[in-house]
């Protein structure tokens, strides 16, 4: 080990660290270098989105200590943002292991540093924290959550006060605020706990009235009350409100995936505890074909993703992914607004750069606004700010699984996401049709898109280096055609630049400044390469589009769009 690995490790083993803190970082001292290694290479970096990491023991890990850190930064931050005045947080946790000893040990840091804090009694999905931050005037809040990762993880996310992820100048801020607590000893792990109140069920009949307040459509939930669904919250959060809010919504044949019903970090039935995941869903398919259900629905640990699976026309189930997903629920959203007469001239909805393009030309033929922002549902709250009082936002989402309807919170939301897919369903039902016909009629009137997503992780201390290297080369050696089509523009959201390789010409991207490469093809395909902000990964999705022109054309055009991807794919070698 390098010297500044063994100097991070003595002063665990010699510091202000609790006993079984040091006898684990003695065992695997003995046992697995290696591991010590990389729990002790580098502090845990506090992102724009807050930490995420695997949990153990370590500068590298997530633990209490890293926890009590980054708070300390942020309540640091909060005092030096509002002084004067009361400051007041809320916090919440998911079902992961450690979280709610996680969110416990965030309230007392903040309680401590003299702030109000407002505690979740229990365990609740992630947009009631930013529904309750906005509910009760915050200043900012916490979420103890790693998303849909596998169960060795676990994180810590950032909210500030409109109730959406930290933005600009606040990321940033708040990161040099945690980068100079150097020491456990500078952490107020306690001394303010009568500043901690307890929320939970009143918070959650304001958000089910919330969210029951979006729906277009209630007499058509009435006629097809009985609509058949089936539903999994993959052992996290999504219990506590999603079968209530299909209850108060109305409908009255709901089915719960009873194997994964039950809050559990370990995931016993699950690798990754995702509904972007086959796997993940797999339980509830099966559950979905023995009653022919009508639509299966899964939201991930912390309730902030929804993933669906629909019937084809020969009675198949497919899983339909997080574009096809926001193409169903814009679209809806804009139609039904328009066919109940209210609909208004400044509707406006947000997706972001890599969400597939369908979603702008539907909206251009619909006359709705469409806004593209960076990758990261802050950025979509952050424009829901900007043009709160001039436009109407009507929902925003992202291609991973990601949707947000109506302006009352500011992150995505799988709990009133459910719902009006749910609505969705009925409503088409009630037409004689199913959500795959749906979407079908789509692809024939605006275009058939097609997308596909590579995730590639590099793993250990060299992993986030290769990755720049990868990014680096791009820059350096952009192609001049991929596939054979030429790339007639390369977008450079780092440098904020855009260019046409094949003439020269350059402009600039009004986007804030974003590790993201996008290659734009002549005949229409998309490829964009971005490298993940809290893991050694980086992502390529691919974006290729054709005109249908009947729905019995379907699966040739599938065939072929597929054919194109995969040959993207092999020219890149990726």
């Amino acid at each position: 080990m390098d010297t500044k690995i063994n100097e991070r490790v003595d002063s665990w083993l010699n510091g202000a660290f609790d006993e079984a803190t040091k006898a684990d970082i003695k065992k695997i001292q003995s046992q697995n270098p290696d591991e010590l290694v990389d729990a002790f290479y580098r502090n845990l970096e506090f992102g724009t989105g807050g930490l995420r990491g695997i949990m153990g023991v370590g500068t590298n890990r997530i633990n209490k200590y890293t926890i009590g850190m980054a708070t300390q930064g942020y309540a640091n931050y909060l005092n030096k943002t509002y002084p004067g005045g009361e400051i007041r947080v809320a916090i919440a946790h998911d079902s992961r292991n450690n979280s709610r000893q996680f969110a416990e040990i965030t309230a007392n840091v903040m309680a401590a540093n003299g702030i109000k804090v407002y505690l979740f009694e229990s365990l609740r999905p992630t947009p009631e924290l930013s529904f309750a931050i906005r509910t009760l005037g915050c200043q900012g809040g916490v979420v103890c959550t790693a998303s849909h990762n596998p169960k060795e993880y676990n994180g810590y996310k950032a909210y500030w006060n409109d109730g959406g992820q930290l933005v600009p100048p606040h990321d940033k801020n708040v990161i040099k605020e945690v980068d100079k607590i150097a020491s456990v000893d500078e952490v107020k792990w306690s001394g303010g706990e009568e500043r901690i109140v307890l929320i939970g069920k009143d918070m959650d009949e304001k958000y089910w009235e919330m969210a029951k307040g979006l729906s277009v459509y209630p007499d058509v939930i009435a006629k097809q009350h009985d609509l058949k669904i089936v539903y999994t919250p993959i052992h996290g959060t999504g219990i506590v409100l999603v079968p209530e809010l299909l209850k108060r919504y109305g409908f009255t044949n709901v089915t719960i995936v009873e194997e994964q019903a039950k809050p559990d970090g370990n995931f016993p039935t699950v690798v990754y505890p995702n509904p972007e995941e086959s796997e993940a869903m797999s339980i509830g398919l099966k559950k979905a074909k023995e009653l022919n259900a009508d639509i299966l629905l899964g939201t991930d640990p912390d309730a902030d993703r929804v993933g669906i699976a629909v019937k084809d026309t020969k009675g198949n189930w497919l899983l339909v992914n997080g574009n096809q997903t926001a193409v169903l629920a814009f679209s809806y959203l804009i139609e039904a607004r328009k066919s109940k007469g209210i609909a208004k001239s400044n509707d406006m909805v947000v997706k972001t750069i890599v969400t597939t393009d369908m979603i702008d030309r539907f909206a251009e033929q619909n006359g709705v606004a469409c806004y593209n922002v960076l990758t990261g549902f802050k950025w979509i709250a952050e424009l829901i700010k900007e043009k709160e009082g001039i436009e109407d936002y009507i929902i925003g989402g992202e291609e991973s699984y990601g949707l947000l309807v109506g302006p009352k919170l500011r992150d995505k939301d799988a709990v009133s996401a459910v719902a009006i897919l749910c609505e969705m369903a009925a409503y088409e039902k009630n037409k004689g049709r199913s959500l795959f016909e749906k979407l079908i009629d789509l692809y024939v009137q605006y275009g058939f898109y097609k997308e596909h997503l590579i995730s590639i992780t590099k793993k250990g201390m060299r992993g986030q280096e290769e990755i720049a290297e990868m990014m680096q080369s791009y820059r350096d050696n952009t192609p001049k055609s991929i596939n054979g089509s030429p790339v007639v523009q390369l977008l450079d959201y780092e440098l904020r630049k855009g260019k046409n390789p094949q003439t020269g010409e350059e402009w600039d991207i009004t986007l804030p400044k974003s590790n993201v490469l996008q290659f734009i093809l002549a005949d229409g395909s998309k490829i964009s390469a971005r490298p993940s902000g809290t893991e050694p990964k980086i992502k390529f999705y691919f974006s290729v589009n054709d005109r249908l022109s009947s729905a019995a054309a379907y699966e040739s055009v599938n065939e072929q769009l597929n054919e194109r991807i995969k040959s993207i794919i092999a020219d890149m070698k990726l």
